[in-house]
Order: structure tokens, then sequence, then C-alpha cells
């Protein structure tokens, strides 16, 4: 081994113990800006070059595909590319994937398995609740999820049903797991439960992996839970080499079944683990951080920690008291429009960061009366589209009859008589035959399970798959393959075969029905162009959908030069010169929710202090965004259900410890609409 000189002398001295530190489990605390992703790339080029780990033999996860490509892209960097080549950088949830297909038999699956996203688990979830109440689904669905994540099983989950809404969601769960089981499928959440379970029931499976994971490192550890924490324990087992790197003061995603309880885990779990902090920040000037400070140590503290940065004071911080919501959205976009020209920045150098979506709209519109060019994070992709995704189910089974998710989406949309119980008896007689549920409805042995009524539409529906394979060129058993028809008229037949159109009208209102009938006309027309151009078959227009959509989603990462709207939720990893902070007031950030504890008054307080600290911390990344000025607003009243609500700035205002008179109040918040816009136009003329 060679001595750790060899590891760059631009780390500072926190950053370099924790690259070096391999005797034993190690928690790096690393505040905002503090240059994490930094260590974790160094340390597993360490791994690398200097301790002579083999790279199949690391492991290191994280919780998106943009955070593990940029980490693999700079460790290409550190070393030989030669020397990386195995290494697995990936999210929880793919790695996943990997573990399940090689331990799909251990698993009770079929290697080929398929993998329910979000829409075909709700669509199962709405059979059995036989209701179109979104906000019922949603809680459902949202319920079996939490469960899951916390790998609680459906008997535990009846077992502890405190509400009537829980006891719904509990008897749909059993339903909902022997359906996915009959599937030969599993959603989102499996990914991560079923390899946890497997690896804490199967001494093999276990030992299997134990060996072959001989270092882990875990980005973003404070966004971890019930199940992920097992699945790293499980997978470090007694050596524990593994680095854990989080913040407890970044925890903001206690919704979706993440637990800060994970970083005081360790300290008990592991009584030797090493905690590293990494408190130079990188990226704020110390005005900026100081308010971070203040407002974070009003929570109770796992780990004492303090940002600090050496990039100078900077600006006074500005808050900004405004009459309505409408006054802000106009405010903020005048300063980010007069602000360019006065710094001679980018639009992109800007960010408008707030609490819930529902705000973004109002902004939009003040943006777009200023020509400012904007993008809005986590918009939808055109792919994501329920009508999309509909059609495009039928092309892939067209395209292969074994895909088992479309087969299930384009069997029951739309309608045609094919019911949940029917799916359920199909997918078990597929799982015990092997074979898909596209091949299954072929085979004799079906009749002793399925009534001819159940059967009629199965077999009607996949005959007209079939007639759409031969006439897209595929042949079958004994004979040749056909000639292969010009895909436009193939799209055409289908829609009108299926009838698309007329189920939406008959399913929803005219405009939305309307709105999504211009989508899929859009859909088509984009593929028989493609078509078209490329002179591609059906088949070979579905292989290239899944290329398509992956390239659209690169193409959404290409930074455009254009101001950034986004929730403070999809805002936390990213970081701007000049950040926006909009509707900061009580009730709106903190966002109080709904009170879940009626007649428990203990319990109701103590779920408001937990929501009040998840919320301080929501802040703190908000804050912690922003690397040069900062920017916050209030309303004095804002619109809510068709009436004016008088509102109050957010107790994290004054927790920013700014002192009584506010930094930098914003000149034009007296000015009416019309003389604000005369300033701007003031400005912009002496600016030009």
């Amino acid at each position: 081994m060679t001595t750790p000189n060899s590891v760059p002398a631009g780390l500072n001295p926190a950053q370099r113990e924790a690259v070096l530190y391999l005797d034993g489990p190690s928690l790096v605390l690393a505040g905002a800006g503090s240059g994490k992703t930094r260590v974790i790339t160094q340390k597993m080029a360490y791994l690398l070059r200097d301790c002579g780990y083999m790279a199949r033999n690391i492991v290191a996860l994280t919780f998106t595909n943009k955070a593990a490509r940029e980490m693999d892209e700079r460790v290409k960097t550190l070393v030989d590319p030669k020397m990386a080549k195995g290494l697995i950088i990936s999210t929880f949830h793919s790695l996943g994937v990997r573990l399940l297909r090689e331990e799909a038999r251990n698993a009770g699956l079929k290697p080929q398995f398929s993998i329910l996203d979000a829409d075909d688990a709700m669509a199962i979830i709405q059979e059995m609740l036989a209701t179109t109440d979104k906000g019922r689904l949603r809680a459902v669905q949202s319920a079996i999820s939490l469960w899951k994540n916390g790998l609680v099983d459906p008997d535990e989950a009846e077992r502890t049903a405190a509400t009537a809404g829980e006891a719904e969601a509990a008897r749909v769960y059993r339903s909902y797991n022997a359906t996915l089981a009959a599937y030969q499928s599993v959603d989102f959440d499996d990914l991560i439960r079923i390899p946890a379970q497997l690896l804490a029931s199967n001494d093999t499976v276990r030992e299997r992996w134990q060996n072959r994971v001989r270092y882990l490192l875990v980005d973003e550890y404070q966004d971890t839970n019930v199940c992920q924490y097992q699945l790293v324990r499980l997978l470090t087992g007694p050596r524990a080499m593994f680095t854990a790197v989080g913040d407890d003061d970044q925890a903001i995603y206690a919704w979706r079944g993440a637990t800060i309880e994970n970083l005081a885990k360790l300290t008990t779990d592991y009584p030797q683990l090493k905690v590293i902090k990494l408190e130079q920040n990188y990226r704020s000037v110390q005005r900026i951080l100081a308010a971070a400070n203040s407002v974070i140590e009003r929570n109770p503290k796992l780990f004492e920690k303090k940002l600090w940065s050496d990039l100078g004071v900077g600006e006074p911080i500005v808050i900004s008291p405004m009459n309505d919501e409408e006054t802000e959205a106009q405010s903020i976009a005048m300063k980010i429009s007069a602000s360019r020209f006065e710094r001679q920045a980018s639009w992109k150098d800007f960010a408008i960061l707030y609490r819930g979506n529902h705000q973004a709209r109002i902004i939009e519109q003040a943006l777009r009366d200023l020509k400012i060019p904007y993008t809005i994070a986590g918009g939808q992709s055109f792919f994501d589209k329920a009508e999309v995704r509909d059609v495009l189910s039928y092309l892939r089974l067209i395209a292969n009859d074994a895909d088992d998710p479309a087969f299930i989406r384009a069997a029951t949309t739309p309608r045609r008589g094919i019911g949940q119980a029917t799916l359920q008896a199909l997918g078990t007689y597929a799982a015990e035959r092997e074979v898909s549920l596209f091949e299954a409805v072929f085979e004799q042995g079906l009749e002793t399970r399925l009534q001819p009524r159940q059967i009629e539409p199965l077999r009607v529906f996949t005959e007209f798959i079939q007639r759409m394979q031969w006439r897209a060129g595929r042949g079958v058993e004994g004979r040749p393959p056909p000639k292969a028809e010009p895909a436009g008229p193939l799209l055409d037949d289908l829609l009108g075969a299926i009838d698309y159109e007329r189920f939406l009208y008959d399913t929803m209102e005219e405009r939305p029905a309307q709105s999504r009938w211009h989508n899929v006309l859009e859909l088509v027309g984009w593929l028989k162009r493609k078509a078209e151009e490329d002179g591609h078959t059906l088949f070979e227009l579905v292989q290239h959908v899944a290329l398509i959509t992956m390239l659209e989603r690169q193409h959404d990462e290409e930074e455009p030069d254009a101001v950034k709207m986004s929730t403070l939720h999809a805002s936390k990893g990213l970081e701007y010169p000049h950040v926006y902070l909009a509707g900061v007031e009580e009730g709106l950030l903190p966002h109080m929710g709904k009170d879940d504890e009626e007649g428990d008054p203990a319990r109701a307080a103590e779920s408001l202090a937990a929501r009040i600290e998840e919320e301080r911390r929501l802040m703190y990344v908000g804050i912690t965004r922003a690397q040069r000025s900062l920017n916050l607003s209030w309303c004095k009243k804002r619109r809510r259900a068709r009436e004016d609500v008088v509102r109050e700035p957010s107790r994290f205002i004054e927790e920013m410890g700014l002192g009584t008179a506010p930094q930098g109040a914003d000149p034009a918040s007296h000015l009416s609409p019309k003389e604000r816009l005369g300033m701007l136009k003031a400005l912009l003329n002496k600016r030009g």
C-alpha cells in the first residue's frame, strides 16, 4: 500500500481524514456545500489506486441517477478508467434490481420479472378500491409505500392500523401484494424491500453479497429509510467496512419514509464508529451561512456542527414584505431582471424557490410578462404522461409480447371486460408455467382456472395483438415473416381499433380529454415522421422509443440560460449565485399540514414539533442554496379558496438573527404594479 501522501493536497484536513480513514465504519457529517461528492470520489480513487481494492468489490450508493453519473464521471478522471471498470456506482433501487435479477429464484421470482411503475401500481389499487377519488387512491398508495419502506408486512399493518383509512389501506395492501406475486411483478419499493428481506433470511445469498461488497459508500445517508438501513447493514456484515456521508440538518424527506434516526442508530449499532465533520463551506458567503446556522441551531442536535466560509461576508440578506402574491411575483421578476443588468449576470444565475408547486403559476405569469426565460424543476416528461404511456404500452406489446406490464396496461385501457380477478388468475397460472401473460392466454390449461366468459375477452385481445404483429412484419411459428407494412397506417389503424379517443371523452371532462387526445396525436405524428425519415418499421420505432426517452431526459439536464424555478425539496443538492425564496410565511413555510392526531393532544403536539423541525431543515436547505445573495419575501395577505387570508411572516425569518430592521428591504414594495413596471422600464432604458 502506498502512503497517504498520494491523496491530493487540495483536500482540507477534515476531508483528508474522511478519505484516508479505513479502520472501520465511518460517518462523515457533510454540511451543505462542504465538498461531500469530492470526499466520496477521492475515497473510491484511494481504495482503487492505493489500497489494493478491486473495482468490482466497491459499491457507492446514492439517491438519483444524476448524482450517480456525476460520481462515475469524477472517479474516471481520478484513476485509469480501466482500473474503475466494474465499479458499482448506482442508486439504491438500481442495486436492488441487479441483486434481484441475479437472485430471482431465491426471491421466488422468475428471472424476467416485471417492474411496475407508480402508474401501473395505482391502476391495480384503483381496481381494488373501485373508486376514481384521486386523494383516496394516493393516500392508500402512500400508506403501502411507507409500510414497505418500514419493512411492515400486511399482518402488522392490519394490527397497527389506527384509523378507518389505515385499516382500508392495510386490507388493500394484502390483496395488492398477492396481485403482484401473481403477476410475477415488483413495484418500486420492492426493489429494496425484497433484497433486504432476502439477505436477512438466506445465509448463502447474504454471504455471497458480503464477499462481493468489500467496501460500501453511501451518499445522502440522512435520506435513508428503515429498509435501506437494513440493506446497508446486511451488505456490510460483521466487517462493517463502509463510509456513510450525510447531514442531519438536511433531512427533509420524512414524508416519504426517510428517518433521521438512522444517523443516531449508527452510533449505537457501531460503537467503534468514527465521526468526521466537514464544516468548511465552499459555496456561500459568511452572511448566508450565519443565517442558516442561526435557524438550524433551534433544532435538537444529533451532532453539533457549524458551517463557516472564507468567501467573505457578502451582501445583506433582503427581506421584503409584500401586499399579496401578485405583488410578490411581480417584485421578484422585476428584481431579477434589474439584478441581471446590474451584475452583468446570466439568467441561469438566478433561482426562485418556494414551498409548494401551487405557488409557481403566478410567478410564471410575472416572468412571462417581463419576457424572462425560466425552467421548472421536476416538470413532467412528455413520455411520462398517462395517455402517451397508454398508447406506447400497445406498441411495446406488439414489439415484445413477453412485456407483462405492457400487457396489463394495454389489456385494461380502454376497458374490454378483463378485470383484476381474471388478470390475477392468469398471472398465477403464467408464473406456475414460467411463461409470459400473453403466452399463457393460448394454453389449454388456462381453461381449468378461468370461466369461458373470462377467457374470451383475453383471447380476442391477444389475437388482435397478433394480427398487428403480423402486419408489422413478425412471423409466427412455421410461417416466414411477411413484409412489414409502413408504420404510419399501422399506427392509425391501431388507434382506430382501440377507439382511444372515445375512451378519453367517455371517462373525463371535455377539456382534459381534448388535451390528452392532442398529446396522443402529437406522439403518433412524431412516430410517423420518425418512421418516414429513418425508414423504420414499427418494431424499430419501438426499440427507439426507450432510447429517445433517455435522450430527452439527458436533454432536460442540459442547463439552458434561464431562471430556475423549483420547490425547496427539489432544490436540495443544487446551488445558485442568487436565490429568491418566496412565501416565507406562517402556514406556508413552515407548512403545518393536517392534524393527523385528532383526539390525542399529546400525540398532536409531538407530531407538530417534529413537523416544525423538518420544516426548519427545509428552510436551512433553501438558505444554503444561495452562493452570493439571498432575497426572502412574504405576503401580508394571500388568496385562499376565493378569499384573502391575513398572513404573518414565518418564525424562521426572526430565527435567521438578522436584527429587527429588515436588511436591504425592497425599495419598490410600496409601489403599485403600474409604478413598479414603469420603474423597471426606466431602469432598463438607463442600462440600454
